[in-house]
C-alpha cells in the first residue's frame, strides 16, 4: 500500500472518528436538560403536573359523566359519593364535570394571553435592545407606565373598557403581562448585541431584521422559555381571578374562578364546592412553577453538576 492510499485510510478514519464524536457530543447535549429536569424531584413532579393539566385540558371535556350546566335539583349540595365523585354545587350541577370543562377554559386562557404577550413583549424587546438611543428610551417609558398599575387593577380596567367576555379577558392579561417579557427579552438583547457573531452579521452587511431573527433571537430563547412557563402560571391564576370577580367567562360556563365565587356562600354546608376547584388551580400554578425553576436550573451551565 502506497504513502498516499495508508494517509487516506487515515484521513477517512479520523473523519468517521470526529463525526462520531460530534454525534456523540450533541446527543447529550440534547439530552443534559431533560436529564437534569429528572433528577429533580420537584422539577419532576412540576413537569407531571403540568402534563396531567394539558391532558385534562384535552380530554377532560370528553370524559366527563355530565354535561357543565346540566343541573340535577334534586341532588343539590351533595357531598362526594360514587354518582358524583367530587359532589354537586349549589344548583345539582357535578362539580367534577365543570371542573374538567373549566381545565380547557384555563389552558386556553393561559395559551392565548402569554402567546400574545410574548409576541407582543418579545418584538419590541428585540427593538429595544437593539437599536438602543431614543427607541429604547421610549419603549422603556410606556413599560414603566404599565408597571405603575397593579396587574389586577390594569386588567380590570381593561376589560371594563373593552366589554366583559372571555376574550377581552385574554386580551387583558396579554397587556398586563407584556412588560414582563420586554424586559427580559431586552435585558438579554444587551448581553448579546456586541457579541463577535453579531458584529460579524453586521460587519457582512446583514440588514437588522435578519440580525434580529438570525443570530440574536436564537440565543435568547433560554430565558425565553423559563419566563414563559412562569407567566402561564400566572395567567391561569389571573384568569381564576377576574372569573371570581365575575368578570371573564360568563356564568353558567365553568371557569375554576367562577367555581370558587359562586361556592363561597355555601363553604359550611358544602366546603367541597370550593376546594376541589381551588386545590386545581393551586395544583396547577404550583406544576408550572415548579417546572420553570427545574427549566432555569437545566439550561443554566451554572448550576449543572
Amino acid at each position: 500500500m502506497s504513502t498516499a492510499e495508508v494517509a487516506g485510510r487515515r484521513a477517512e478514519v479520523g473523519g468517521h472518528g470526529v463525526g462520531l464524536g460530534a454525534a456523540a457530543a450533541r446527543q447529550p447535549r440534547r439530552a443534559s436538560a431533560w436529564g437534569s429536569i429528572r433528577r429533580q424531584r420537584l422539577a419532576l413532579t412540576g413537569a407531571l403536573l403540568v402534563g396531567l393539566f394539558a391532558l385534562v385540558a384535552l380530554v377532560g371535556p370528553a370524559l366527563a359523566p355530565h354535561g357543565p350546566t346540566e343541573q340535577f335539583s334534586q341532588d343539590r349540595l351533595q357531598a362526594p359519593s360514587t354518582a358524583y365523585p367530587l359532589g354537586t354545587d349549589e344548583f345539582g350541577r357535578d362539580i367534577l364535570s365543570r371542573l374538567l370543562h373549566g381545565a380547557r377554559i384555563s389552558f386556553q386562557v393561559g395559551a392565548i394571553a402569554v402567546g400574545i404577550a410574548g409576541l407582543v413583549g418579545i418584538g419590541l424587546g428585540l427593538l429595544a435592545g437593539y437599536l438602543g438611543g431614543w427607541v429604547d428610551n421610549v419603549l422603556i417609558l410606556l413599560m414603566d407606565v404599565v408597571f405603575a398599575f397593579p396587574a389586577i387593577l390594569l386588567a380590570i380596567a381593561i376589560i371594563s373598557l373593552l366589554g366583559n367576555s372571555l376574550t377581552n379577558a385574554m386580551i387583558a392579561i396579554a397587556v398586563v403581562y407584556a412588560p414582563t417579557f420586554m424586559r427580559v427579552v431586552r435585558g438579554a438583547v444587551l448581553g448579546v448585541r456586541h457579541t463577535a457573531y453579531v458584529e460579524a452579521a453586521v460587519s457582512l452587511g446583514a440588514g437588522t431584521p435578519r440580525i434580529l431573527s438570525h443570530h440574536v433571537f436564537p440565543n435568547i430563547t433560554a430565558p425565553l422559555i423559563v419566563h414563559a412557563s412562569l407567566n402561564f402560571a400566572f395567567a391561569v391564576l389571573a384568569e381564576a381571578s377576574l372569573a371570581f370577580l365575575g368578570l371573564g367567562n360568563k356564568p353558567p360556563s365553568p371557569s375554576w374562578g367562577s367555581m370558587v365565587s359562586a361556592s363561597y356562600g355555601f363553604l359550611q354546608l358544602a366546603p367541597w364546592a370550593a376546594i376541589v376547584p381551588g386545590v386545581a388551580i393551586a395544583l396547577t400554578v404550583l406544576g408550572f412553577n415548579l417546572l420553570g425553576d427545574g427549566i432555569r436550573d437545566a439550561l443554566d451551565p451554572r448550576t449543572r453538576g
